[in-house]
């Protein structure tokens, strides 16, 4: 379902003066088990399953990302994420393989950012120094919480005795490494919540990413709901943390995001300032911008049909299995769902030029949103208020479409 890239660049309603910065996705969607509030796609493969189909999985990643060429052609790289599931189920050999086959056929830059998730639960002595000498940069890793009992609770595989060992390596092993917390866990209280930050503070990450664990359809959670604290706790929560981080040079840059300076995430800061990423590998989404349109893609979910599609030369579009253009009014909305999760906001030039619409097409809505006390804004920025942090739906929900058929881009 690939579009033809001549079919692409012929003229269209909106017209962008130049290309955002593209980054690179890559989804390995295989995991030792599925969490009961992930809605990712992911898939459990277990020592039944045998061995994982690392090389033939990396000749599809190789040949999807070559069928997409086109659509790229010219641009460079500045960030690539490999997430999942678990990436780093993969041995580093076959990391070490993966960059260099992108490498092979990617314009990456000089300074290109490279992150793998890792949990806790994969991991031995020394793996993650062997990911960081086969390219990776930066470290993701999925603690969730230090403490057992909510471990359990989530369905995660390490403990926290594993999870503190994960976390120390990664501050050896990489120059700069993220650390993933959740909160408002079942049965969590705020004397736990500390308890969580006092651990995860003593190791000094330099960025921190916390999470509302957010009951999401379509998952065990949302068949059998957990108890969660209640609302008006988990704000309590959310404050706690907020203090916490700031009091030790974590600032907060986006709304679960916290880093010390030079520290934040250039992959995530590209998805909010709405540039531009290609997606490969099973179930990865692609935002891909030209002169006179923005489009969205999806792979196709499954890992046996997204190799067999991808390696498969005659149809290996198929891998595709949905690309569409963005009406153009919706633009606005899906400019906004990303760049208003910013502490610092957004620049109107950086809105026309990402988006290709005038200012002028969300003019009623800024003027709403400030008489809402929901934002502040001058002639040059657009910044979210304390307020508008606190209901930022709310706040988005202002720029969706009058008429949601939209005009087609």
């Amino acid at each position: 379902m690939t579009q033809d890239i001549q079919h692409l660049m012929r003229p269209g309603t909106l017209s962008l003066n130049s290309l955002p910065p593209l980054s690179l996705y890559v989804h390995l969607p295989w995991c030792l088990k599925k969490c009961p509030y992930c809605d990712f796609n992911s898939h459990e493969w277990t020592n039944a399953s045998g061995e994982l189909p690392e090389q033939r999985y990396l000749d599809a990643i190789c040949a999807d990302v070559e069928h997409a060429l086109p659509l790229i052609w010219g641009r460079s790289v500045h960030s690539i994420f490999i997430g999942g599931g678990t990436p780093s189920l993969f041995s580093p050999q076959a990391i070490d393989r993966l960059l260099s086959d992108l490498r092979a056929r990617l314009n990456l830059e000089a300074d290109c950012e490279i992150t793998l998730e890792a949990n806790p639960g994969t991991f031995e002595k020394d793996r993650f120094k062997a990911f960081r000498s086969a390219g990776v940069t930066r470290l993701s890793v999925g603690v969730q919480s230090f403490n057992d009992d909510h471990l359990k609770a989530l369905g995660r595989v390490h403990n926290r005795a594993q999870a503190i060992a994960a976390v120390q390596e990664a501050a050896q092993a990489f120059d700069t490494f993220n650390l993933d917390l959740m909160y408002a866990l079942p049965g969590q209280t705020l004397a736990q919540l500390n308890d969580d930050l006092d651990m995860a503070l003593s190791l000094s990450p330099p960025h921190l990413s916390i999470y509302h664990l957010t009951i999401e359809p379509n998952t065990v959670f949302a068949k059998y709901p957990p108890v969660v604290p209640e609302d008006d706790d988990a704000y309590a929560m959310l404050d706690h943390i907020t203090e916490r981080t700031a009091a030790v040079g974590l600032h907060r840059y986006e709304v679960s995001a916290y880093a010390k300076d030079n520290h934040r995430c250039w992959h995530n800061l590209n998805y909010w300032q709405f540039g531009d990423y290609l997606g490969v590998g099973a179930g990865a989404h692609s935002k891909l911008s030209f002169a006179h349109r923005v489009i969205r893609q999806v792979r196709n979910r499954d890992p046996r049909l997204y190799m067999e599609h991808a390696l498969d030369t005659s149809r290996a579009e198929r891998a595709v299995a949905q690309s569409n253009e963005v009406a153009r009014a919706e633009l606005p909305f899906e400019f906004m769902l990303n760049a208003l999760r910013l502490r610092h906001g957004f620049s109107l030039a950086d809105f026309s030029d990402r988006t290709g619409l005038s200012v002028t097409a969300i003019q009623s809505a800024l003027a709403e949103a400030e008489a809402k006390g929901l934002i502040t804004r001058d002639f040059q920025r657009v910044v979210p208020t304390e307020r508008g942090f606190d209901f930022l739906s709310d706040l988005q929900a202002l720029f969706l479409p009058e008429d949601k058929g939209g005009e087609g881009a």
